[in-house]
């Protein structure tokens, strides 16, 4: 059987009634650009991540460039982040007129690496963005010290780790801004794009409110320069559903990931590692295979139509929009030798036992 690296028509067939009375609730109300779905939803999920805020926008990528701009970032300004992570994370940070200051990663989280942040500290750099891959946060506790002492902001990119925990505290709710992604993919994810900002400060919450909405204080009164950000109705709707589901869904995801290790333990491959205090959700599980056989790996499953996505396959240092930057191969070596060797496989919540046996079955078949 063909299996996808990711089941969402099995993942909303169960609360399909309550997903589609959720959007005729918006449709009924006609308030289709924030409006009490989203309000709901905002408060739904400043109490899930222990927050005092929780402000819904258009998309992950909308989150973080409105954090940004909420702590005034801009043309000078210089922004840490990891090489090796979505492009949305250092695209936010270039549209803002500011520079992404790229810093490798670490080995086994693929996380950035702390003890490589201060050597890139400079007098122009304002923020450090770490970003919280595969479903599992850095290590916040090395680089908030590192942010104290330098007196820099902390903007979490937190897309794909929606209910992962650092030590007990919910990813995202850490930094001074913490940025969620509601793409369909992810943990908690909508019909459709949308992102959250999360703060307990309230003029950073303030002012993220007036910057999604063009800079609007009052009607038609502006007092800074913002956008079009706004989360849609339909999609607070439907977040409202899913979140009720979103603790059994990691469940499952964390089951999953279990089983996976257990049965692909004694093959030449390099497994997820869980860094010590995390609370792990998988929104991929990630493999490392070295000796160039990741492509080789790949090609096999897809000829089993078994689904599977490396991402990344191109760190952000050596993308060519970024060339001006100056950084050339050889810079960042773990970000590329990561690039050049991982492979994430199939894991979603409704993913039965049977259709997880049958991967591991053709990934062992691999390695005869």
């Amino acid at each position: 059987m063909a299996i996808p690296p990711l089941d969402l028509k099995s993942e909303h067939a169960p609360i399909r009634d309550a997903l589609m009375a959720a959007l005729g609730g918006v449709m009924d109300s006609c308030a289709f650009c924030l409006g009490p779905a989203v309000e709901t939803f905002e408060q739904a999920m400043a109490d899930h991540c222990g927050t005092k805020h929780a402000i819904g926008v258009s998309s992950g990528t909308d989150a973080l460039l409105v954090a940004l701009m909420a702590k005034c970032i801009g043309p000078g300004d210089q922004v840490i982040c990891p090489a090796f992570t979505f492009f949305a994370t250092a695209g936010s940070i270039w549209r803002t007129g500011a520079r992404p200051v790229f810093v490798d990663i670490e080995p086994d989280t693929y996380n950035i690496d702390p003890q490589k942040i201060e050597a890139a500290i400079t007098e122009q750099t304002r923020a450090i963005m770490p970003v919280h891959l595969f479903g599992q946060c850095a290590d916040m506790n090395a680089i908030t010290d590192i942010a104290r002492r330098h007196n820099l902001a902390i903007i979490e990119d937190a897309a794909q780790a929606t209910g992962a925990k650092d030590h007990e505290r919910p990813a995202g709710a850490i930094g001074d801004l913490g940025c969620l992604s509601f793409y369909p993919t992810k943990n908690l994810g909508g019909l459709g794009e949308g992102g959250m900002i999360l703060t307990n400060d309230d003029d950073l919450a303030r002012t993220c409110r007036y910057l999604r909405n063009h800079g609007q204080v009052d009607t038609y009164r502006h007092t800074m320069i913002g956008g079009n950000f706004r989360l849609h109705g339909f999609q607070g709707a439907v977040l409202n559903v899913k979140l009720q589901h979103a603790d059994e869904y990691i469940a499952s995801r964390r089951r999953l990931a279990a089983r996976y290790i257990e049965k692909l333990g004694d093959l030449p491959i390099t497994l997820p590692a869980t860094a010590e205090g995390q609370f792990h959700t998988y929104n991929q599980f990630t493999l490392r295979i070295g000796d160039g056989r990741r492509d080789a790996l790949s090609e096999h499953l897809k000829a089993k139509s078994i689904g599977n996505r490396i991402y990344y396959p191109l760190p952000l240092h050596l993308q060519p929009c970024f060339e001006s930057l100056g950084y050339t191969e050889g810079d960042l070596p773990e970000s590329e030798r990561a690039s050049k060797q991982v492979l994430s496989i199939s894991i979603f919540p409704q993913m039965t036992d049977a259709q997880q046996d049958e991967v591991v079955a053709a990934v062992r078949e691999f390695f005869g």
